[in-house]
């Protein structure tokens, strides 16, 4: 028997939720579950978050503020934060993952990106946890703590373990001389949600930050689960560039175009490091599998980068000639 279930209908009993069915919405890549409660036309989800091993605070806060800054995002309905169960509204059942193609892509990423910039212009940060050097740090090993060494078994020389604290602390630099921004931290197409109107829904934002303006737009951009062609992505970073300076996000002086792309590559090249991580994470405390198919995908971003820039070439190399052999 499912206790965790059994004690949310219960709760869904004593706040007076009726419903005919509930069945499994989704599974996130935490020891979250989201359930979707059918009650006649109407539907509701419902999240079960162990105390124990979620804190859902963080989820009714960032829903509040993101709500105030006009962006769309589950309604938090009934809450029950000692058991972690919290009742949301509905944003259907179409991820932007499954929703994009050639022909749509231009639209879903333009009402994306005006989202972002609402987010980041709007959200409140306060108490906000910082993207400062040490959770950078902590993300990027690992890459080499899970993916290196326990995933693919690799033994790392001290001139491996130069040359990736090398690249570390550039990245680090580089995220932290960009302007603080609110960042959701997962921002991609599998937590955005096809809506009708005010498209998209966010969903998954309870770890959001207040960190690197390019964070999130790199995440939707150089997504670990869909790619496009790099040329196509600089034109649309670039054009993001040009909204957020319209609405005052980024001071026009701040970076020219060549410095934004910079900041952009850069950002992506940590990011994709602790994806990749996370990935085998994943696979191996968690016994979650399915995450390792994106591993080269998500790789695969920063052989494609790193040879622009200097600094990044030894990284791009040793993930060429020593990482992505190994993943099979």
């Amino acid at each position: 028997m499912d206790q965790r279930l059994e004690q949310l209908k219960q709760w869904l009993a004593d706040i007076g939720q009726p419903f005919d069915a509930i069945e499994p919405a989704s599974a996130d890549a935490s020891f979250r579950r989201y359930f979707r409660l059918t009650d006649g036309e109407s539907t509701r989800i419902v999240m079960d978050a162990p105390p124990e091993k979620e804190d859902s605070a963080p989820f009714v806060d960032i829903a509040a503020r993101l709500q105030e800054a006009g962006v769309s995002v589950p309604g938090v309905l009934e809450q029950d934060l000692a058991q972690g169960f919290v009742l949301l509204g509905d944003l259907g059942h179409t991820l932007y993952l499954d929703a994009l193609d050639a022909d749509t892509v231009e639209g879903l990423y333009g009402d994306a990106l005006e989202a972002l910039v609402a987010m980041q212009a709007g959200a409140d940060t306060k108490g906000l946890p910082p993207y400062d050097t040490e959770l950078l740090d902590r993300e990027m090993r690992l890459f080499s703590d899970w993916l290196l060494q326990r995933q693919l078994g690799l033994e790392l020389t001290a001139a491996d373990r130069d040359l990736l604290e090398t690249a570390f602390a550039g990245l680090i630099d580089t995220a932290l001389q960009q302007p603080q921004v609110f960042v959701h931290r997962d921002y991609h197409s599998r937590n955005l949600m096809l809506l009708p109107t005010q498209n998209p829904g966010i969903i998954d934002f309870q770890d959001a930050v207040r960190g690197p303006l390019t964070y999130d737009l790199v995440s939707l951009l150089r997504d670990c689960y869909i790619a496009w062609p790099r040329e196509q992505v600089n034109t649309w970073a670039l054009g993001y560039r040009a909204l957020a300076i319209r609405s005052g996000v980024l001071a026009p002086e701040a970076a020219t175009e060549q410095d934004f792309l910079r900041w952009f590559d850069w950002m992506g090249v940590q990011r994709h490091l602790k994806a990749v991580g996370i990935f085998a994470r994943l696979n191996l405390r968690d016994r979650k599998p399915g995450y390792l198919k994106d591993i080269p995908r998500t790789l695969g971003y920063i052989v494609e980068v790193a040879p622009d820039y200097d600094e990044l070439r030894p990284l791009g190399e040793f993930i060429r000639a020593r990482v992505l052999p190994g993943l099979g």
